[in-house]
Protein backbone atom coordinates (compact mmCIF):
# COMPACT_ATOMS: atom_id res chain seq x y z
CA UNK A 1 0.00 0.00 0.00
CA UNK A 2 0.95 3.61 -0.60
CA UNK A 3 0.26 6.35 1.92
CA UNK A 4 0.08 10.03 1.05
CA UNK A 5 -0.04 12.84 3.59
CA UNK A 6 -0.71 16.36 2.38
CA UNK A 7 -0.14 19.63 4.19
CA UNK A 8 0.21 23.32 3.53
CA UNK A 9 -3.28 24.45 2.69
CA UNK A 10 -4.88 27.48 4.24
CA UNK A 11 -6.61 30.81 3.77
CA UNK A 12 -4.75 33.54 1.90
CA UNK A 13 -5.55 36.74 0.06
CA UNK A 14 -5.40 37.06 -3.70
CA UNK A 15 -1.85 37.58 -4.92
CA UNK A 16 -0.27 35.66 -2.07
CA UNK A 17 1.51 32.32 -2.15
CA UNK A 18 1.20 28.87 -0.59
CA UNK A 19 3.26 25.72 -0.82
CA UNK A 20 1.58 22.34 -0.58
CA UNK A 21 3.52 19.24 0.43
CA UNK A 22 2.75 15.59 -0.15
CA UNK A 23 4.81 12.95 1.67
CA UNK A 24 4.68 9.48 0.17
CA UNK A 25 5.49 6.23 1.98
CA UNK A 26 4.90 2.51 1.67
CA UNK A 27 5.19 0.32 -1.42
CA UNK A 28 6.06 2.96 -3.98
CA UNK A 29 7.82 0.86 -6.61
CA UNK A 30 4.83 1.04 -8.98
CA UNK A 31 4.45 4.81 -8.74
CA UNK A 32 4.97 6.26 -12.20
CA UNK A 33 4.29 9.92 -11.55
CA UNK A 34 3.06 12.32 -8.89
CA UNK A 35 0.40 14.92 -9.37
CA UNK A 36 -1.83 17.50 -7.80
CA UNK A 37 -5.52 17.70 -8.60
CA UNK A 38 -8.16 20.00 -7.22
CA UNK A 39 -11.90 20.03 -6.80
CA UNK A 40 -13.93 23.17 -6.27
CA UNK A 41 -17.50 23.04 -4.93
CA UNK A 42 -19.90 21.87 -7.62
CA UNK A 43 -17.11 21.12 -10.08
CA UNK A 44 -15.31 18.02 -11.23
CA UNK A 45 -11.85 17.15 -9.98
CA UNK A 46 -9.23 18.47 -12.38
CA UNK A 47 -5.53 18.04 -12.95
CA UNK A 48 -3.42 20.95 -11.74
CA UNK A 49 0.10 19.66 -12.31
CA UNK A 50 2.03 16.42 -12.60
CA UNK A 51 5.66 15.34 -12.60
CA UNK A 52 7.12 12.13 -13.95
CA UNK A 53 10.08 10.11 -12.77
CA UNK A 54 12.31 11.82 -15.32
CA UNK A 55 11.22 15.23 -14.07
CA UNK A 56 8.92 16.02 -16.97
CA UNK A 57 6.11 18.29 -15.85
CA UNK A 58 2.63 19.12 -17.05
CA UNK A 59 0.35 21.97 -15.98
CA UNK A 60 -3.20 22.99 -16.60
CA UNK A 61 -3.50 26.18 -18.62
CA UNK A 62 -5.13 27.97 -15.70
CA UNK A 63 -2.03 27.65 -13.49
CA UNK A 64 0.83 27.82 -16.00
CA UNK A 65 3.36 30.44 -14.99
CA UNK A 66 1.99 30.65 -11.44
CA UNK A 67 2.34 27.12 -10.02
CA UNK A 68 5.41 24.90 -9.92
CA UNK A 69 5.49 21.20 -9.10
CA UNK A 70 8.69 19.62 -7.83
CA UNK A 71 9.92 16.59 -5.93
CA UNK A 72 12.56 16.01 -3.28
CA UNK A 73 13.45 12.32 -3.51
CA UNK A 74 15.48 12.40 -0.31
CA UNK A 75 12.40 13.55 1.60
CA UNK A 76 9.90 11.47 -0.41
CA UNK A 77 7.97 14.68 -0.89
CA UNK A 78 6.24 16.34 -3.80
CA UNK A 79 5.57 20.04 -3.62
CA UNK A 80 3.22 22.45 -5.32
CA UNK A 81 4.41 26.03 -5.09
CA UNK A 82 1.45 28.29 -5.79
CA UNK A 83 2.16 31.96 -6.48
CA UNK A 84 -0.12 34.85 -7.37
CA UNK A 85 -3.13 32.94 -6.10
CA UNK A 86 -6.57 33.89 -7.38
CA UNK A 87 -10.03 33.36 -5.86
CA UNK A 88 -10.74 30.81 -8.60
CA UNK A 89 -7.91 28.66 -7.21
CA UNK A 90 -10.08 27.97 -4.17
CA UNK A 91 -10.57 24.21 -3.93
CA UNK A 92 -9.59 21.07 -2.11
CA UNK A 93 -6.21 19.99 -3.44
CA UNK A 94 -5.43 16.29 -3.65
CA UNK A 95 -2.09 14.59 -4.13
CA UNK A 96 -2.04 11.65 -6.54
CA UNK A 97 0.48 8.83 -6.85
CA UNK A 98 -0.22 7.47 -10.31
CA UNK A 99 0.59 3.80 -10.78
CA UNK A 100 2.17 2.26 -13.85
CA UNK A 101 -0.39 -0.52 -13.43
CA UNK A 102 -3.24 1.84 -14.25
CA UNK A 103 -5.88 3.99 -12.47
CA UNK A 104 -7.17 1.06 -10.42
CA UNK A 105 -3.86 1.11 -8.56
CA UNK A 106 -3.61 4.89 -8.13
CA UNK A 107 -3.46 6.35 -4.63
CA UNK A 108 -4.90 9.65 -3.44
CA UNK A 109 -4.22 11.80 -0.43
CA UNK A 110 -6.93 13.00 1.89
CA UNK A 111 -6.96 16.51 0.45
CA UNK A 112 -6.05 19.92 1.81
CA UNK A 113 -8.24 23.01 1.58
CA UNK A 114 -6.96 26.11 -0.18
CA UNK A 115 -9.09 29.23 0.11
CA UNK A 116 -8.19 32.47 -1.66
CA UNK A 117 -10.09 35.59 -0.70
CA UNK A 118 -10.45 38.59 -3.00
Amino acid sequence: QVQLVESGGGLVQAGQSLRLSCVISGRTFNVNSMGWHRQAPGKQRELVASIGKTGNTRYSNSVKGRFTISTDSAKNTTYLQMNNLKPEDTAIYYCLAASKLGPQDDHWGQGTQVTVSS
